[in-house]
């Protein structure tokens, strides 16, 4: 209980951490919101006033702790750009981007785990060489560029699915999940890839302890002692790695957003930073990052119950 109550604290400065930064971020980078929306021939009276409507005369601190204080009752402001409430405008996008994040993430544990233990298993070594050259070109490419692939041979060549036509889950739930699993599937490969050979070293370095050779000395076969024995001590710093990744699934998901023409938080993100809608930015990165810490949280508590050794640390 007392270790579960340090990791909650944690998460709490961290997001604490995270917030401020991002708020800090757009007060000192280049650029000013009041000329998108006035348009580079607005007069210096007409910006003076549209800062103070929009508070950026006041001291920089007032402003932050009355947006963390909005932000904490979900209301993270207006967008400049949109003029709408930003928690209405991230609500369908949030959406979409946290099915895609979350069809990616089953892909990997779904795909990586049987792969790693027939590969594990295997006694054969051309399969073990084969893997670890396809696994090294498929995490050399970047995602983005198998989305391209996908959308060339599954879209344009197979006609699997038409590009650019992303239908929303409001709209047909059943036709955005069939249009996700592409993209899904381009940010999962690299780090199938990855998690593959993390589970396979890790099984590899288990299967050399005692309580293995003692497995085998009672006439355990090789794979009833992978499954029975080594597999519930391997898989723990498997789940850790895949929580590691789970911050570089949320990038991956925002980046391919745009490569298959995806209404996500990705692209509204993208076009904020643009557009200097610093309302919109400052809700999704810090929204972005709790989804990273809460992920992070679960694998420990996951890692907690299939280890019970990392109570004692």
């Amino acid at each position: 209980m007392k270790n579960i109550v340090k990791k909650v604290l944690m998460m709490i400065l961290t997001m604490v951490i995270v917030s401020f930064f991002a708020f800090l971020a757009f007060q000192i980078i280049p650029g000013d919101p009041t000329t998108k929306i006035l348009g580079a021939d607005a007069t210096a009276e007409a910006v003076e006033a549209l800062r103070a409507e929009l508070g950026f005369d006041r001291p920089f601190f007032v402003r932050y702790f009355e947006w963390i204080t909005n932000a904490l009752q979900g209301d993270f402001g207006r967008s400049y750009i949109y003029d709408m409430s930003v928690a209405e405008l991230l609500q369908g996008k949030m959406t979409v981007t946290l099915l895609l994040t979350a069809i990616a993430f089953v892909m990997i544990v779904v795909l990586s785990i049987p792969i790693g233990l027939g590969v594990a298993s295997c006694r054969k070594a051309w399969v073990d060489r084969l893997f670890t050259v396809f696994g090294q070109i498929v995490m050399a490419v970047p995602p983005f560029f198998i989305g391209i692939l996908l959308t060339l041979l599954c879209g344009l060549v197979l006609h699997w699915f038409n590009p650019g036509t992303f239908i929303s889950p409001a709209d047909d739930f059943g036709a955005s999940i069939v249009y996700l699993l592409y993209p899904a599937f381009a940010i999962a490969l690299p780090r199938v890839a990855m998690t593959v050979k993390m589970l396979k070293s890790s099984i590899g370095g288990e299967m050399n302890k005692d309580y293995v050779r003692t497995a085998f000395s009672r006439g355990n076969t090789r794979r009833a002692t992978l499954y029975r024995h080594v597999l519930r001590n391997a898989v723990v710093p498997t789940v850790a790695f895949l929580a590691m990744t789970a911050a570089d699934i949320v990038a991956g998901s925002v980046i391919i957003e745009q490569v298959f023409a995806i209404s996500g938080i990705g692209r509204l993100l993208l076009t904020s930073i643009s557009n200097r809608d610093f309302p919109v930015v400052q809700a999704i990165v810090v929204i972005l990052a709790l989804v990273v810490v809460l992920v992070n949280f679960l694998a420990d508590l996951i890692n907690q119950r299939l280890d019970p050794r990392l109570h004692l640390q």
